[in-house]
């Protein structure tokens, strides 16, 4: 089961709340980073600080709870999904000695309405430590966040109808620079947009760590994504098929222009083949249950989804979202083997 954790007050309170949990868990973070990754962080940190002071509060409340390094912490944190080849000795449980994600994210409007979908695919180990959690800060909208880290997240929908999701591209090591990576984007326009158009300007101007795909999508019907590297980013809009609109992103860059900055060159968990059948098969299937039918297609009922039987690879959750009335469908581990449940929580928050 992922740990659901509730936040709120002012955001150095809400760090000092989640570093309390972290003492009383015994959680210690052996934080073996190189020069690279430390100079990475500390020149990230400052932009961070720049565009989002709050979460650097946040990191702050936690590093003095449990009696850390407050910049040698962040600087973890900002190169996570971004940096951390090393991983192994660097999470406080068994790792292995490299980053690899895959993940699935599409949004769709259809018979009114707006349903966003992903499949989290991480090695198994990564489960342990997932959480979901609601944000309800002093400054700052309310928001759901689904993590397989903690303060930033992979996807998440807040109370405006407004859902955020990211997707992990492999970079050279080489193009790497200082700014948000990915997750920390995702966090920051859920806690600061009220809709796609305003999060894709915002994330137009952050300067980007790293490639990642970034799905935006609001309860009126926008859906978009921006692909992103450290120097380019490319909007691609949501396409119309039988009568409906859906967008998704995957491992990979899939605008032309936009593939020669993809370090991975196919070797991306079969990226293209789960985005094709995203593309091409989930109308075809929909008979009035359009929730019913974005869990089938998560579970790989109409084709290859998460069907990974890789014992160091899988999809560890899958999640639902109804923008409209914030409704929530999780299974916390492989659909396949795990029901969707049912989170209300910020339904209840916001529509109670």
């Amino acid at each position: 089961m992922m740990y659901h954790l509730r936040l709120s007050g002012n955001h150095y309170q809400m760090g000092v709340k989640r570093g309390t949990v972290f003492r009383k868990a015994g959680v210690s973070f052996p934080l073996h980073l190189d020069d690279f990754q430390l100079n990475h962080g500390r020149e990230s940190e400052k932009i961070l600080k720049h565009f989002f002071p709050e979460v650097c509060e946040e990191v702050q409340g936690v590093a003095n709870t449990i009696g850390i390094d407050y910049l040698h912490f962040i600087s973890w944190l900002l190169c996570m999904g971004c940096c951390m080849y090393n991983l192994e000795g660097n999470i406080p449980i068994e790792a292995i000695p490299a980053e690899i994600r895959g993940c699935t994210a599409f949004a769709c409007h259809v018979e009114n309405r707006i349903i966003y979908g992903r499949n989290n695919d991480l090695p198994p180990y990564l489960k342990k430590g997932s959480k979901s959690e609601i944000y309800v800060p002093e400054r700052g909208n309310k928001f759901n966040l689904t993590t397989s880290s903690f303060i930033n997240g992979e996807e998440g929908l807040n109370e405006h109808g407004l859902a955020a999701a990211m997707t992990f591209v492999l970079t050279e090591l080489k193009e790497i620079r200082p700014g948000f990576n990915s997750c920390f984007i995702v966090r920051y326009l859920l806690e600061k947009a009220v809709n796609a158009e305003e999060a894709m300007a915002m994330l137009m101007e952050l300067p980007i760590a790293s490639n990642c795909n970034i799905l935006l999508a609001d309860k009126s019907g926008n859906m978009l994504v921006v692909e992103c590297t450290p120097n380019v980013k490319k909007i691609r809009e949501a396409v119309t098929i039988d009568g409906g609109r859906i967008v998704c992103t995957v491992n990979s860059f899939i605008s032309d222009e936009m593939r020669p900055y993809d370090a991975a060159k196919g070797n991306d968990y079969d990226s293209q083949e789960r985005y094709s059948v995203v593309m091409n098969d989930f109308f075809s299937h929909i008979e009035g249950d359009v929730i019913g039918t974005a869990q089938r297609l998560l579970k790989g009922e109409y084709g290859f989804m998460c069907q990974y039987n890789d014992p160091n690879f899988g999809t560890v959750w899958s999640s639902v979202f109804d923008l409209k009335d914030l409704m929530i469908y999780r299974a916390e581990g492989d659909p396949r083997r795990k029901k969707f449940i049912t989170d209300k929580r910020l339904h209840n928050i916001v529509l109670r």
